[in-house]
């Protein structure tokens, strides 16, 4: 095996969003399964991306350090000293106060740097040039929806700025809530990798949103996904209440002007906060109370006076 396809080079963003906690790393590279080696997170702790020459255990130390009281910038000094070979190491961490740190070795292979953000680390190696990670960065900053859009958002600035100079094959998303795993059990709210792929930030886009669908189902407090699963449930349980006219054979994968307009009116009515929330995908999102209201509906459950 080459140097080169040893080497972990690729381009990660590591971030924190102050209003939910979320702590996550979203990664690409032309290495295979990137994501069992880069990307670690913590829900109440932290989040690291540890790559080029990859120290492995900077990923778990690095969370240990934080979770016993240490801030990004004073773990990441500490891994660094116990190393010895600083300089092909490539490594960004994120506390849960959203401070930042990170470190781009002297010998990593060209391009190779990062640049760190309120809230936020990007950092690449064997890149294209300095704009990935600076349109990382910017994509990240600007970025709406909750972590995992801006994230995802963040990747694909930065492939389109040029990304890993070798090309793509693997991608992958973790994003760490406390007591958001299946069943509540574990901190694991969003952990997706795509292994060998020709588009894997396509691929792990699609992934993201079948997380969603079934996340939804399992987890009723979060907001509901408006896509063609949902919507024509939606439509049924509309045209119930009067609030929809007959079916005018809309996309059932979009919201249409009537459909929108009818779930305003029911959430008025039912006196809930209805306000649709657009991800930075585009995807449109309804407010779990909603969504609630309208099951009661379908299901036949009177309304809580």
């Amino acid at each position: 095996m080459s140097l080169l396809a040893a080497l972990v080079g690729t381009f990660s963003i590591v971030g924190f969003d102050p209003g939910t906690g979320d702590l996550g790393v979203a990664v690409q590279s032309r290495f295979f399964a990137v994501g069992a080696v880069v990307p670690w997170v913590r829900a109440g702790v932290g989040a690291v991306a540890t790559q080029a020459g990859t120290n492995t255990s900077f990923g778990p130390r690095g969370l240990d350090m934080m979770a016993a009281g240490r801030d990004a910038p004073s773990a990441l000094q500490a891994l660094l000293a116990g190393d010895t070979a600083v300089s092909v190491r490539q490594v960004g961490l994120v506390d849960a106060q959203g401070r930042a740190a990170a470190h781009s070795g002297s010998d990593c292979m060209t391009w190779a740097g990062h640049r760190t953000g309120t809230h936020f680390t990007a950092q690449g190696n064997i890149l294209s040039g300095p704009q990935v990670v600076e349109a990382m960065a910017e994509a990240f900053a600007a970025g709406h929806g909750d972590l995992a859009d801006r994230l995802l958002a963040a990747l694909r600035a930065g492939q389109a700025a040029g990304g890993d100079r070798r090309g793509m094959q693997s991608a992958a998303m973790c994003v760490a809530r406390a007591n958001a795993g299946y069943n509540g059990w574990t901190d694991r709210f969003i952990d997706l990798r795509v292994d060998d792929h020709t588009a894997p930030i396509d691929e792990l886009a699609r992934l993201l949103d079948l997380q969603r669908r079934f996340h939804a189902r399992q987890n009723p407090s979060d907001p509901v996904l408006l896509d063609a699963e949902a919507l024509p449930a939606i439509r049924r349980a509309l045209r119930r209440t009067g609030h929809l006219g007959a079916a005018t054979g809309p996309d059932p994968a979009a919201l249409d002007p009537a459909t929108r307009a009818a779930l305003a009116a029911f959430a008025a009515a039912r006196g809930l906060a209805g306000e649709i929330a657009r991800s930075a995908d585009d995807a449109e999102y309804l407010p779990p109370a909603v969504f609630r209201a309208l099951q009661d509906v379908t299901s036949g459950r009177r309304p809580p006076s």
